[in-house]
Formats: structure tokens, sequence, C-alpha cells
């Protein structure tokens, strides 16, 4: 029998200390970048979204590839790309952790739809509020300070 597997994943991750490092002229191809590295890994990057201190995305992983080996070299990769190609004098930097949250097939499309309206929603919600309402969601233990560094 063949190795059949469906897992999809929104993860998100944030800059250093939540600067606003993303700003929208440089959005659309930090975003672009970070799809090539996650199909480069052999996933499928549904879609990437955010603002300007963060990143989401809702990826489909192939089952030979640990979520934790991609959203590293995903980082690491586009953390160097950000430091050649924006005049930050290299400061660019990801929080040192990340979330990922299982997604069901039935709810693919209204987690599209939450990373493509990013912005409208952090009008209402900063990014720290945004993932601990996920943690809380997902039932997962948290230190608030983690959240910020």
């Amino acid at each position: 029998m063949h190795t059949y597997s469906s897992v999809f994943l929104h993860i998100v991750f944030g800059t250093k200390e939540q600067f606003p490092f993303i700003t929208p002229d440089i959005r659309p191809r930090l975003h672009a970048y970070l799809a090539t590295v996650i199909r480069g890994l052999g996933a499928d990057a549904l879609v990437i979204g955010g603002v300007e201190d963060h990143v989401h995305g809702l990826i489909r992983l192939p089952s030979p590839l640990p979520y934790a080996e991609l959203l590293e070299k995903a980082k690491g990769n586009s953390s160097r790309w950000f430091n050649k190609t924006v005049p930050c004098g290299g400061k660019f930097r990801w929080q040192r952790g990340y979330g990922a949250f299982s997604v069901s097939y039935s709810n693919l499309s209204r987690v599209r739809r939450y990373i493509e309206n990013q912005e409208e929603h952090h009008r209402k919600m900063t990014f720290t509020e945004e993932v601990q309402k996920f943690l809380l969601r997902h039932a997962m233990e948290f230190d608030l300070e983690d959240l910020k560094s």
C-alpha cells in the first residue's frame, strides 16, 4: 500500500521583539519568497499573509517532512534573504519560536480567508493577543512573556 497523508498546518511567526520590519512595499516579495522556500522543501504553500510584524501561512506538509524542519529552514532562509534585500542594516530577525496549528480539510477556506484578511483583522487585535487566542483555543499552556521574545 502507498502512503497517504493529508496534513494541513496554519503556521505563524513574528519578527524579533515584534519590530515592524515588514512594510507594505516588501510584504508581497517576502510572502512570495517564503512560499518559494516552502515549496522547495516539498510542501505546498496554499497562502502566505501577514502584517508588519508577523506572517501566517497555510501549508500542506508532505509525509516525510517534519514541520519543525520546514519552519526552521523557512525562517532562516527568509531572514538571510530579507537582510540582503531590504536596507535594514542586517538587523532583521524572526522570533525564536513559532505557532503551528492543525487545520482540518473542511476548514481550509476559512483559514485561507483569515490569513488573506490580516490587515483588517489587526486593526482590532495585536499579534500577541492573536497568538494568545490561538493557544487558548488549542488548550495549550504558555507564558505571556514568551510570546513577546
